[in-house]
């Protein structure tokens, strides 16, 4: 993988697969060049300055600039419309385009930037030589671009000869899905690409690729691949992996989780290093798992007017922790009708990372219109879907008896008379027995 051979091979297929571009040129890309003002110092955080510009791509470096291109926009400073060769076409996704007239656009960054050999341990035999090659002495720059809907992340890195506005493209890290959500045990695949230019002196030393993870002020090293003697670097992170198959041939660098987590949410970090250049695009990883739900009792009693009635619902083993818990009453023509949230309880973290919450609702049919009663229904509104748990309450004794109360108030006669019956025998038993006693 330290040939050049090895890196034109990653870039004729990232070529060829990355998008399906008919033709040497792609739409213009409206772009911010952002840099910091000069004069700020003494602590103080940088100024930074935004300037629209312009971003004329062209896939094909023996191609001369067409005559359209020669005269920008009145409102776009001369010196930040840029004519940038992308050999990879990695600037030419549709996602980056969007249909003339659309509101919508694509988030489009340009800056300034420096070359210098990177500090990382995995990295660090890219530059063994402590002298930087004059390659490095022209205006160097890196672009962020982020597509339409959440469908690409693209980072790059571009070279210009000095005082020329005309760079090309050497190194392009992009994920097609930066967004990623995924239910508990699935295997997640996170994706990044990555292409590099082969004819630049820079990508004859190999490359590494690096994936780190980050939430909430958390982070850590999860996977690093030295490219150039075809090691990992020692981690602590288990159940991950990288396809080499997928990286050596294609440039695909995606990371592998064997099965999702909650403790894997959170923002994970493709880097790419060649040589005295990085380039890096974020990944959001999000688990998403529904809640469980259990009713109790089950089934409820028979109530009675005036009675007060406990039920209870359960809501286990859901990430994140957004839910919304409340009670419906669904009567016997179909119609549905609110009971309000309850009493909720605070969440209850599990082993796992997952979550619990409880609602406790009281039927009161001297306070609720209940009616002859009907299905109460809990539902659990979740990031992750709805649920519903449903429990039959019946209501007795209530206006003219429906066929459900008068069914069981002959059920409870007869338990009464069968009752009365077999005490009856008793006693009638126990009196003969005493005449026949007498008698003898």
């Amino acid at each position: 993988m330290a040939d050049i051979s090895t890196i034109y091979k990653l870039s004729i297929i990232a070529f060829t697969c990355f998008v399906n571009v008919h033709g040497t040129s792609c739409p213009v890309l409206e772009c911010w060049f952002v840099q910091e003002k000069p004069g700020r110092g003494g602590g103080f955080p940088a100024a930074m300055s935004q300037e629209k510009s312009l971003l004329y791509i062209n896939t094909d470096p023996d191609r001369k600039r067409p005559e359209s291109q020669q005269r920008p926009s009145t409102d776009i400073d001369p010196d930040r419309v840029y004519y940038i060769t992308d050999p990879g076409a990695t600037f030419c996704s549709s996602s980056l385009h969007p249909p003339e007239g659309s509101v919508q656009k694509p988030q489009c960054e340009i800056n300034p930037f420096l070359p210098q050999p990177s500090s990382v341990q995995w990295a660090a035999s890219l530059t063994d030589s402590a002298l930087s090659p004059i390659y490095l002495q022209a205006d160097w720059y890196s672009a962020a671009l982020q597509g339409l809907n959440g469908q690409l992340a693209l980072s790059s890195v571009l070279r210009a000869t000095t005082a020329t506005k005309e760079p090309t493209v050497l190194l392009s890290v992009f994920s097609k899905t930066p967004v990623v959500r995924s239910r508990l045990g699935e295997r997640v695949v996170l994706d990044c690409g990555f292409w590099a230019e082969a004819s630049s002196p820079l990508s004859g030393s190999g490359y590494t690729v690096e994936w780190r993870y980050q939430f909430r002020g958390d982070g850590r090293l999860v996977l690093a691949y030295d490219g150039k003697n075809d090691r990992l670097a020692e981690t602590q992170e288990k159940g991950v992996e990288l396809d080499f198959t997928a990286l050596h041939g294609k440039g695909n660098a995606s990371l592998i989780l064997e099965e999702a987590q909650v403790r894997h949410t959170g923002t994970y970090i493709c880097t790419v290093y060649l040589p005295y250049l990085l380039a890096q695009v974020a990944v959001e990883l999000e688990i998403v798992e529904p809640p469980s739900l259990s009713i109790f009792p089950s089934p409820l009693p028979l109530a009675v007017p005036g009675q007060v009635v406990t039920v209870q619902c359960e809501a286990s083993g859901f990430s994140p922790l957004s839910l919304e818990l409340h009670w419906e009453l669904t009567e016997a023509d179909g119609t549905v009708r609110p009971l309000g949230q309850g009493g909720v309880s605070g969440h209850r973290q599990g082993p796992d990372g997952t979550y619990s919450q409880t609602t406790r609702l009281q039927l009161d049919s001297s306070k609720q219109d209940l009616g002859r009663g009907g299905e109460v229904t809990c539902v659990a509104v979740h990031p992750g879907g709805t649920r519903r748990a449903k429990v039959t309450l019946n209501v007795i004794g209530v206006s003219a008896p429906s066929i459900e109360d008068s069914m069981a108030m002959v059920a409870v006669a007869l338990c009464l008379y069968g009752l009365i019956k077999v005490i009856s025998w008793s006693f009638s038993g126990s009196a003969s027995d005493d005449a026949e006693k007498k008698e003898k």
